[in-house]
């Protein structure tokens, strides 16, 4: 939480949410918040982070293969339920709700910016999947099984399917040396925003991988891209 007096709590704030969203791992952990999460708090912004059903949290067999079959389709359902209600909280700006994420978390995020337009202000989409037929088969085919045999799986899946309806601010960032998740996705990803006429920023790390630090001054350069970003287009601090 913004590190704010308590006073302040009668004020509304904008709210930055860190998901992942994916079966391969969980966000809301009992572990200190990364020092850029402890910046943003600082300069006024609210961090959270929730898990949806699919994610390996010890919450029992049902709650993990709901998602069968469902991948993006169910975790995006769940994120915006929950960014809905977090939203009506007093404290809360409903209208300053922005979504990043890495990976996993960058197609999380892109399908909370194309399917749930109404809710998110700003997405920044680091490295994600916008199309899952071009993900890696011992993943994608584990929880999906083939685009053969799941083909409106994979189509509802996928943020790609939904471009069409982009209205807030985002940003794509991807490494174009990425060897896991291939940059041939987010080029396939521009391609329908050019044919729906939607406008977004566009990042590219020449020869990054999918961790994109590979350079010097690579890291420092991503981070400060993402915090002018989100500064720029929904500014931090309270309102009355």
């Amino acid at each position: 939480f913004p590190t704010r007096r308590s006073s302040d709590l009668s004020k509304k704030y904008p709210v930055l949410f860190n998901v992942y969203g994916e079966p391969a791992g969980q966000t809301v952990m009992d572990r200190p918040p990364s020092l850029w999460h402890l910046m943003l708090s600082q300069k006024g912004y609210i961090i959270m982070s929730v898990d949806n059903r699919g994610t390996p949290a010890p919450r029992g067999r049902e709650w993990r293969k709901s998602v069968y079959l469902k991948i993006g389709i169910i975790s995006s359902s769940d994120q915006a339920k929950a960014a809905k209600i977090i939203g009506d909280w007093k404290f809360v700006d409903k209208n300053r709700i922005a979504i990043w994420g890495w990976s996993g978390g960058g197609s999380s995020t892109l399908n909370a910016m194309l399917r749930y337009p109404e809710i998110y202000n700003t997405g920044m989409a680091v490295a994600p999947v916008p199309d899952q037929q071009l993900y890696d088969a011992i993943y994608q085919e584990r929880y999906m099984r083939t685009p053969e045999e799941n083909p409106e799986g994979f189509k509802n899946g996928s943020p790609i399917t939904f471009a069409k309806n982009l209205k807030g601010n985002l940003l794509i960032v991807h490494g174009t040396g990425d060897d896991n998740v291939h940059y041939q996705g987010t080029q396939r990803l521009i391609n329908e925003f050019i044919k729906y006429n939607k406008y977004f920023t566009m990042m590219a790390y020449p020869n990054r991988s999918h961790g994109i630090y590979e350079g010097e001054g690579t890291t420092r350069h991503l981070y400060g891209l993402l915090t002018r970003y989100l500064i720029t287009n929904m500014p931090p601090g309270p309102v009355e």
